[in-house]
């Protein structure tokens, strides 16, 4: 079961290169970030005439998140529950026997601002919800942006990116590390210790061109899925077509 996860900054500009990547990866489930669609306008139609159902909780402009799947989706969750907040950023589902949860993650705009401590706020949210998911469903993958990079071999240059700086600071690193001490371990340091791989590069400065990047989406698998998860990886390719997202797949491959 090949499970990734993409955002893909903006669905209404993107649809065609997720469409050419749909086809040729030929994934089971994508978790979709920033869709940035309102439900009426999600182009379920047109990715179900490429095998894939989907489901999905938009909103205009900003946000928005989708799973899409060659499976159907069943018990369908949009939101943290108990947590109030109108913006589209959560949604999970069961897929087959594996429970899917696409996260969102908030940017957090800079270290010390209001949207900073709305970040660590929404991420202890999350963390609730998530110990009482693993006890409903042991077989659990956590993806999504998580817009936190988890340590130094993540980032192209840690002395730039450190405890001062949004993505890399040490309260959201210790909020990632409060999500693994769940149990969800990181697909893909599961088999690359190497750092310098990494999923989004800003559009300015050339930052694709030069490498300039940040692992910031992230595929988390429970305790349970441990051993099953034998590939995990990051597919450069989409970033180099034309009018690209800023991000490229995050993807893990379980045995079942």
């Amino acid at each position: 079961m090949k499970i990734a996860s993409w955002n893909v900054n903006s669905l209404n500009v993107r649809l065609p290169h997720l469409q050419q990547w749909l086809g040729t990866f030929a994934p089971d489930v994508v978790g979709i970030q920033e869709t940035k669609l309102e439900d009426h306008k999600f182009p379920d139609t047109v990715l179900a005439e490429a095998g894939y159902r989907s489901v999905f909780a938009g909103q205009k402009t900003y946000n928005g998140v989708a799973l899409v799947s060659r499976l159907p989706a069943s018990d369908v969750q949009v939101g943290i529950p108990g947590f109030d907040d109108e913006q589209k950023r959560v949604i999970a589902a069961t897929v087959g026997e594996v429970r899917i949860v696409n996260l969102y993650v908030v940017n957090g705009q800079d270290v010390g601002t209001e949207k900073y401590a709305y970040k660590l706020r929404w991420l202890e949210a999350v963390h609730a919800w998530l110990e009482q998911e693993l006890r409903a469903h042991p077989k659990l993958v956590v993806l999504g942006d998580f817009n936190i990079a988890p340590d130094e071999r993540d980032v192209h240059d840690p002395a730039l990116w450190n405890d001062s700086h949004i993505l890399t600071s040490s309260a959201e690193r210790d909020a990632l590390k409060r999500l693994y001490a769940l149990g969800l371990h990181d697909a893909y340091r599961l088999h690359n210790e190497a750092g310098g791989v990494f999923s989004w590069w800003d559009y300015r400065m050339a930052g694709f061109r030069r490498d300039l990047g940040l692992r910031i989406d992230l595929t988390l698998v429970s305790e349970a899925l441990r051993e099953d998860a034998f590939a995990a990886g990051i597919d450069r390719e989409p970033r180099t077509w034309e009018r690209p997202s800023d991000h490229a797949p995050a993807w893990v491959e379980l045995k079942n």
